[in-house]
């Protein structure tokens, strides 16, 4: 139902005069004046026709209508202040919803996230795994990491590291029938074809870098997410384009090795930035991922994760290749 209530400054006006019997002391807490105050607690006895302080010198007292009427009001304010505490403990300490790319998010963040669940446990996580564009200075989400030219306004912007494509397959197809030892050798292979959203990331621009003029670009298959690319290249249908930091647990692994020298691997202008609203980039629960997701970046940049090595190549097994 609603609430028929007079003006809330009106009430708090008085509840804090009637706590302290005074109006200077009650302008003290509020940080206003105590004409202020007396205004106020005036409004509020014409409004509801009714005298709650008797004005004696130099003292107030509570009529007792005025005396009836404090506690009550006394434990409102009280609950509205642990209310608006409550909101804002979840503000700071609550879900911190990360929007990231799906393929991004499967392949990289999520095998990392027990790291940060385990250095910030009273942190809840919720994964919007989207391409959309969102607005963190809305609230869309409280942070999102996102692959693009940079560039973003209104937001700050933290960068993680750039894209660097690399042919990538399963270790199988480094033997057969048509062996890979040389970028001409993929013309016996299937092409496993990423949409980027930068063209320079296709298999046409890695294919003019390499001098090669008279292999299709075009043929195989096309994907729209780099996550099902990556399955098909670790089940053996092909050679995936893929950057070397989606990849860098399966190249670790040895699921997935570099297809040729990493020499061959192709720097791009794009890369993947954390991004947070201004407003809210002091929160706590974005400053404690924000300074994980940074030292996991490094991580990433330094190479300690990246395995450039292909099986059965003695001078590359090991190696190591910074983005």
């Amino acid at each position: 139902m609603p609430r028929s209530l007079p003006p809330l400054t009106a009430l708090r006006a008085f509840e804090a005069a009637a706590r302290h019997l005074s109006f200077t002391r009650a302008a003290a807490e509020l940080h206003v004046t105590p004409a202020a105050v007396s205004h106020q607690v005036k409004g509020l006895e014409a409004l509801l026709g009714v005298t709650l302080f008797r004005r004696v010198t130099r003292a107030l007292r509570l009529t007792d209508a005025g005396q009836a009427a404090l506690p009550t009001l006394t434990q409102g304010f009280d609950t509205l202040a642990k209310g608006v505490e409550q909101m804002r403990a979840h503000c700071e300490r609550g879900v911190l919803t990360i929007s990231i790319s799906p393929s991004f998010g499967a392949m990289w963040l999520v095998p990392r996230l027990e790291r940060f669940r385990s250095r910030h446990p009273e942190i809840e996580i919720r994964i919007d795994g989207t391409d959309r564009l969102v607005d963190v200075a809305r609230g869309d989400a409280d942070v999102a990491v996102r692959y693009g030219p940079g560039g973003y306004d209104g937001v700050r912007v933290d960068f993680l590291f750039n894209q660097v494509n690399t042919p990538v397959c399963s270790p199988a197809l480094l033997a057969g029938r048509h062996p890979l030892h040389h970028p001409d050798d993929l013309r016996h292979h299937t092409l496993l074809h990423i949409d980027w959203k930068d063209a320079e990331a296709s298999w046409r621009m890695w294919l003019l870098a390499a001098g090669l003029h008279d292999i299709d670009p075009a043929r195989g298959p096309h994907f729209t997410m780099e996550t099902m690319a990556v399955q098909a290249a670790l089940d053996g249908q092909g050679v995936a384009l893929v950057g070397d930091v989606l990849v860098a647990d399966d190249l670790a692994a040895g699921r997935l090795v570099r297809a040729f020298d990493p020499s061959l691997s192709t720097p791009l202008s794009f890369s993947h930035y954390l991004l947070s609203a201004e407003a809210g980039a002091d929160q706590p629960k974005v400053i404690a991922f924000r300074d994980w997701l940074l030292e996991e970046a490094r991580a990433s940049r330094s190479g300690n994760e990246i395995w450039t090595g292909r099986v059965g190549s003695s001078e590359q097994t090991g190696q190591i290749q910074n983005l």
